[in-house]
Formats: structure tokens, sequence, C-alpha cells
């Protein structure tokens, strides 16, 4: 028998691609949450594009990622969870060594949104501990699996000294898509200020590997510099400090 994830997916593959699109950039839900539980969707214009990446750190894309930032001269701000940091402790220390900036995207990947406050302060002490202890640093910014916020998780980020944040611009890498398509998709949103959601693990998506968004990553850093925007890290953007 299929679990409830197998079952979600084949419902959503049964709904044509441009439908899907049209759902993932409509969710009222999304907007909802947003308006309710403020955070971070855009920074300062003059900051540039911030680009970022969740799910990681994964040995099958990051490394690649990491190589398509250094070859488009490029940081960007990796929200991480703190499980893969505990596997990884090296690609961990290798994303700070780079000159990016680590923030925190939980201990595990599911629905925080779900959590009451002890639990979420739980759950992301558990993710701060473990990424500080793999990389030395300890994450500002928070950003919940699936964007999907609650006044619970609000709660517990004040708590913890952490920030919200979310995103104005996406590949909708999760989907399979090829470079191309992912570069196109971010380009209807790439604006002074944006914030790019990507992601450099594959393990919680559609598709089978993370390749095509490091591959979208010099398409992507070509747009921004056409267009004279730089790419920089979420903290350098906010003027947080050291990154």
């Amino acid at each position: 028998m299929p679990d409830s994830r197998q079952l979600r997916r084949a419902l959503r593959r049964a709904i044509p691609r441009p439908v899907r699109q049209r759902l993932y950039d409509w969710s009222p839900s999304r907007a909802r949450r947003w308006r309710r539980v403020a955070g971070v969707e855009s920074v300062p214009a003059a900051a540039g594009v911030v680009l970022t990446f969740d799910d990681g750190p994964d040995p099958e894309a990051t490394p690649a990622v990491l190589a398509a930032l250094s070859g488009a001269r490029a940081r960007a701000t990796f929200f991480v969870l703190g499980c893969h940091a505990r596997e990884r402790p090296e690609l961990l220390r290798e994303i700070v060594a780079q000159g990016h900036e680590v923030a925190l995207h939980g201990m595990e990947h599911y629905r925080h949104d779900r959590l009451s406050a002890p639990e979420a302060e739980r759950e992301l002490g558990a993710g701060l501990e473990a990424i500080e202890t793999a990389g030395g640093r300890r994450p500002r910014w928070y950003r919940p699996p699936f964007g999907a916020t609650s006044p619970s998780l609000a709660e517990a980020c004040k708590w913890l000294g952490l920030r919200l944040a979310y995103w104005s611009a996406w590949g909708q890498d999760w989907e399979g898509d090829s470079p191309e398509r992912i570069a196109t998709l971010v380009r209807r949103d790439l604006a002074p200020g944006a914030i790019v959601l990507l992601h450099d693990s594959a393990r919680y998506a559609q598709r089978a590997s993370a390749a095509a968004t490091a591959e979208a990553v010099p398409l992507i850093a070509a747009d921004a510099r056409e267009r004279g925007l730089d790419l920089v890290t979420l903290g350098e953007a906010m003027s947080d400090g050291d990154s």
C-alpha cells in the first residue's frame, strides 16, 4: 500500500504542470499565514538579491551548488536541517569556509506549524544546537519547511533569538524541471531586493536529483548581473553584521 506522501505526490502529478504552477503561486493558505505571522519576504532593494537553499547539507547536491556559486562569484544563505548538519558536518563547515551564511530550517523536515510553542522551541533549539556544534556558528534566521508558519513558531523564534525568513521568488525546483526552466521561473520575480527560494537536496521533493538546481545557479546569476544586482547573503542584505 502506498503511504500518504506517495498518494499526495501521485495526486499532484495528476494535475497538469501549468495548473500546478499557478496553484503554487496563488496559495491563499500561505499568503494568509504570512500575513498573520510576519517575516522577511524581501530585503532592501539597494542590497541586491539573496539566493537561499533549503534542505541540506546534502552530499549529492551541496558541493555542486557551492561550486556553481563560486564560479558565479556569489554568496548565498543555506537554510540547513540539524539532522543533516549532524550527519555531514564537513559540508556545513565548507559552506561557512566559502563565505556563505548558515541559517536554520529545523532539526527535521516536517510541518513545524503543527507544533505547540514548547514543542516548536524544542525542535528549533535542537536544530540550532546541532548546527552550532557542527559548524561553529549559531544561525540568526529560520525558515519553516514548506513556508508553513504559525504563531507558535513566531513565539519560539522570539525565545531563541531567531528571525523568520520567507521568500519573494522561487524556481519551483522540487518539480524536477530543467535548469533553464528553474531560471525562467526565478526570472519572473527577480527584482531588486528579491529573496530566491531554491533547494540543495532532493530528499524531500518529487525529483530524483537536485543537479538541475546547481546548473541553474549560473543562469540566475547572469540574469541578476544583467540587471546590476549583487548576490549577497541574507545577513549582509539586512545589515545583520557578520554572516
